[in-house]
């Protein structure tokens, strides 16, 4: 069975970059908001490691990941407070807003089918896990911050999380260069959200005013 090895130094160090993207977003959100800045550093810290914790409960992975890695708190608080200080010298942050949060859902997806399949879960549950890991902490500070989620309002979102899920997994099963995969996986996903926003790509709505003919 391929797997990542637990060492593996590219999806460690894309970890750290969706961490401190994630909070970077949720400090942005908080701004939005006039949170204190013990606010902005606790919105921080939920929606960086929100997702990962809900899926360890789910799949009864423990310990859970912020208490196996301490330090993780202290990245995503400390990325939030920097975000504080920088936020009014940074243009177009917006953008910034998008991109950031992009790279969050891009590699806590990878990361979230890495836990699962080390379980040996199923394929399903495999993407499943990748999606709740890149998916919820957004929702969580969307949620904390009165927001309609960017995951039910923008272009398409999950879709980009099964996705790319779905295109890591296939290395699972076969021999292939774990740390260009994930590489490649992480470009093939941040592309496609970067087009989405960029071409407003959407799913289907359902639009209904109980009226009926």
């Amino acid at each position: 069975m391929w797997s990542l090895p637990p060492g593996d130094t590219v999806l460690q160090l894309l970890t750290y970059v969706a961490l401190t993207a994630q909070a970077m977003t949720a400090a942005l959100a908080a701004g939005r908001r006039s949170m204190d800045w013990a606010g902005v550093c606790m919105l921080g810290c939920i929606t960086a490691l929100g997702g990962g914790t809900i899926r360890d409960v789910l799949l009864g992975h423990y310990p859970l990941v912020w208490v196996k890695n301490p330090s993780y708190l202290a990245l995503t608080g400390i990325a939030a407070f920097v975000t504080i200080l920088i936020a009014r010298h940074v243009h177009r942050l917006n953008a910034a807003f998008l991109v950031l949060d992009a790279i969050g859902l891009v590699v806590f997806t990878m990361a979230g089918c890495d836990v699962a399949w080390q379980m040996n879960a199923s394929l399903p549950i495999v993407i499943v896990s990748g999606m709740i890991t890149g998916c919820a902490g957004g929702v969580l500070r969307d949620i904390l911050c009165n927001d309609v989620p960017l995951l039910f309002r923008a272009e398409l979102y999950a879709s980009v999380s099964i996705v790319t899920g779905l295109f890591y997994a296939t290395a699972f099963g076969l021999n292939l260069n774990p740390q260009l995969w994930t590489v490649l996986t992480f470009v093939l996903g941040l592309t496609l959200r970067l087009l989405a926003i960029r071409y407003k790509w959407e799913m289907p709505k359902f639009v209904f005013n109980g009226e009926q003919r």
